[in-house]
């Protein structure tokens, strides 16, 4: 689960750089704008990672 998390979240982060460098959404041209539903899947799976991946920094002495 952790490292399909940090799939999702690196997923994530460079769709975010590609919105912040060159104002384009990956994810909504791939799947059929911000709106559409399988984008908004997307998007919440990246979030649910995002928060997933807190707990990475609360571990003590474990590998992912």
């Amino acid at each position: 689960m952790d490292k399909f998390a940090l799939v999702l979240v690196i997923i994530g982060a460079f769709n975010w750089l590609l919105v912040g460098l060159f104002n384009y959404d990956l994810v909504a041209s791939l799947f059929g704008g911000q709106a559409a539903f399988l984008s908004r899947t997307i998007y919440t799976l990246v979030g649910l990672a995002g928060i997933w991946s807190l707990s990475f920094l609360f571990r003590k002495g474990q590998q992912t």
